[in-house]
Formats: C-alpha cells, structure tokens, sequence
C-alpha cells in the first residue's frame, strides 16, 4: 500500500530524515516511534503532502503511484488521513459542514455522487456511538473550546467519517488519561475498514497496549534505525531511546 524508498528531507538546509525506507501493506498496523525532535511528525507531514519540508531524494509511493510532490487535497482524495498531533481551532466553520464538504470533495474526485442527506445522517450516528462521540460538537466551531481529549476524539471522528485506506494517527494518545485513550483505541479499532492500514506515531508505550501493532520502526536522529515486532515498545520502555541506540 505505502512503500517510502530511500526519502531524505531537510528544513533550512538542515537535514531532519535520512534515507527513511518503510514498507506498509494492505490491513496492517503499524508504529512509528522516538523521541522529540527524531522527525516523526516530520515524516507523517511529508506523506501527506505538506511543503514546509524539501524533499531532498527518494520516493513515496501509494498504491504503487508516485505520489511525492502531490498536495495534500491530491494525497487527501487518493485515500490518506493524517491526525494532527495538537489540532487547530478553526472558528466559523462547524464541524458537520466541514465532514460533509470533505466526504463529497473526496467523493467528486472519484466522479461519484454527492453523499444523501440519509446516509450521511446514519454514518454520523455509527461513528458517533462508536467512539462515544458527543454529537453537541457537531454544530460547534472546529475544535473551538475542545479539551485535548475532545480533539482527539474529534480526530478519530473524522477518521470514521471520512473512511481512509491509510490513516495516519500522530500522538493521538498524547494527553489522555486512561479512560479517553481506551475509548480512543477501542474506536480506531472498531472504525478500521477492512485492507486499510494505520500508522500510529508515540512516544510511549501505553497505546500499544490496546492496539497491537504488526510492525514497530524506531525513528532516531532522522533514521529508522530498527524495526520488529512489539517487543521492541519494551525495550525502549526498559532502556530509553539513548539507551536502546547503545543496546543495538
């Protein structure tokens, strides 16, 4: 499904990836994990098509297309999802406008027809009973007075509405107490689609515990420098990110 290939990327001329290779095939979970600053967010923002960052060599195909200098509307219809790590306020536009105008953006590029009124009402309800979605929001401003808890339950919602073949979940479990990341876990779960895939970026352990990953890639100083099984989650648990780089 994704399958990055020798991808280096630099900000002001200082690189922050180096030579990323990274294989995600249909229905798999995988994570990314590493410390502040290892370029974690940096990566998910290069996927999904943001500009900030130069691509200094290599590839990113999707669904064996090329899509590496595609926007983010291009990226965004072609079927990936990006979570963002602290989500914006977005004053004046409601929520259920800006799910409705996304699902039929998504559905336009694909020359079908506007979502109806019945099934959109319907998915919302799904969704919304789901991940224990409170549907007050719905009418609200995007994210506008949301708790980190409600933006991140507001990004799994739109996850679920909007159905992507790849959903990119960056620190999505940042800030939540125990309870809100069971029920974000169980929601991401429940909501997957059947041969879509998920990368999840942390720093922790925690979520791991809930969603058990496939495949585990250590980011550290800009290099995936291990990949494996969950186990790996442990030993970074045990030793540290400085200490698990030793360890190798």
């Amino acid at each position: 499904m994704l399958k990055i290939v020798d991808l280096s990327a630099s900000i002001n001329n200082k690189i922050i990836l180096n030579n990323i290779n990274l294989n995600i095939n249909y229905n798999e979970v995988h994570v990314l994990m590493g410390p502040n600053g290892s370029g974690k967010s940096s990566l998910s923002s290069i996927i999904a098509g943001k500009k900030e960052i130069s691509i200094t060599k290599g590839r990113i195909l999707f669904e064996k297309q090329n899509i590496t200098y595609l926007s983010p509307e291009e990226i965004a219809h072609r079927g990936i999802f990006l979570s963002f790590q602290d989500p914006i306020e977005i004053p004046g536009i409601s929520l259920i406008n800006f799910i409705k105008y996304s699902i039929n953006e998504i559905r336009k590029s694909k020359n079908l027809k506007e979502i109806s009124y019945k099934d959109f009402i319907k998915q919302v309800e799904n969704v919304s009973q789901i991940i224990g979605f409170n549907k007050a929001f719905l009418s609200r401003s995007i994210n506008l007075g949301f708790s980190g808890g409600e933006k991140k339950r507001c990004e799994i919602f739109q996850m679920g509405m909007i159905e992507p073949k790849l959903a990119i979940l960056d620190e999505i479990d940042s800030g939540l107490d125990l309870d809100a990341l069971k029920i974000i876990a169980t929601g991401i779960l429940k909501l997957k689609k059947k041969k879509s895939s998920i990368l999840i970026i942390t720093h922790y352990n925690r979520i791991l515990k809930l969603i058990i990953p496939d495949k585990i890639h250590i980011l550290y100083k800009g290099k995936i420098i291990k990949s494996g099984s969950k186990n790996l989650a442990r030993k970074i648990e045990k030793y540290g990110y400085e200490g698990f780089k030793n360890y190798l």
